[in-house]
């Protein structure tokens, strides 16, 4: 790990460190027991995020009868604690068993591009195992995996992923500092990491358009960067293969050298499409209990 969070936390919460560190510790097959668990109280006692869950595959699928949609519901609620688990195994999980439990196709459309010290822009989204992807992408491309991310506002939790997330060497950039990081490193071979799937909102310049049947908000920041420093931009998709097992999949968007509109959004557009596909493809992989559509063009 190449870096450290500058938050301090509460000694409150070394109790609840030295917990997660026990279980993270403990071999993924427990863990994965143990997300048995984790499930029955989400999905059948706490009903955890019930109303946004249902609410959201209904709107996206309209055409699925309600058994259908049921039936993605519990495999959402099974796939996202053991997504749970597999997160927190990161913090004592072997280099060698991460690179073995994800395996990256099309990793050429990385290396080329940063052989000529340029920036790519990756793509991603919450779909799979997502916190897997920049620590995997740390170890397959050593010093040229970055991330871009919200800091927590709870201590503790900040510092704990961010420790998470730099496991394997990769760097984190807080939101407001990526154009000045992307100006500062424009010439150094290397990806910087986004998850562009979130609710946008009015402030955030969306880009609008129809996915999963609903007009929906994107982060747009994508195409401007690209456009004002002539980055090749990839989809990245991480696909369960099996429980604890995932494909990182690159596709090219943009190739970084055909010239695009400032003002446009061709890239984000492509992104929008890629990733309604694959959420189409293996819906119970999504992560359901955001709020995506909370916003309203508009309003």
């Amino acid at each position: 790990m190449t870096e450290r969070s500058t938050r301090t936390y509460h000694w409150g919460y070394l109790p609840l460190q030295w917990l997660l560190m026990g279980l993270a510790h403990l071999p993924l097959s427990v863990l994965h027991v143990l997300a048995g668990g984790l499930y029955g109280l989400m999905h059948y006692v706490i009903g955890y995020r019930k109303r946004v869950v249902l609410e959201n595959l209904r709107n996206s699928f309209p055409e699925k009868p309600e058994a259908e949609i049921q039936r993605i519901r519990k495999g959402f609620y099974r796939h996202f604690s053991q997504v749970m688990v597999e997160i927190l195994k990161l913090a004592a999980m072997s280099d060698e068993e991460l690179r073995r439990r994800v395996v990256i196709r099309n990793p050429e459309l990385l290396s080329g591009p940063f052989a000529q010290g340029r920036t790519v822009l990756a793509l991603g989204s919450h779909a799979g195992n997502w916190e897997w992807i920049l620590p995997a992408g740390a170890l397959e491309f050593p010093g040229r995996a970055y991330g871009v991310y919200k800091p927590l506002s709870n201590p503790f939790f900040e510092d704990f992923l961010f420790r998470l997330r730099t496991r394997s060497g990769a760097h984190l950039i807080p939101m407001r500092d990526t154009l000045r990081d992307l100006i500062k490193r424009r010439t150094e071979g290397r990806a910087m990491s986004m998850l562009t799937d979130q609710a946008a909102g009015p402030e955030d310049r969306p880009y609008w358009t129809q996915f999963l049947n609903q007009e929906t908000s994107f982060y747009s920041s994508a195409d401007r960067l690209a456009s004002q420093f002539n980055c090749p931009v990839v989809y990245v998709n991480i696909k369960r293969v099996k429980r604890g097992y995932y494909e990182l999949v690159i596709l090219p968007l943009h190739d970084g050298t055909t010239p695009l509109d400032k003002d446009g959004y061709v890239v984000t557009e492509a992104f929008a499409r890629h990733l309604e596909r694959d959420i189409q493809a293996a819906p119970a992989s999504y992560l359901w209990t955001h709020r995506r559509w909370k916003h309203k063009r508009g309003a």
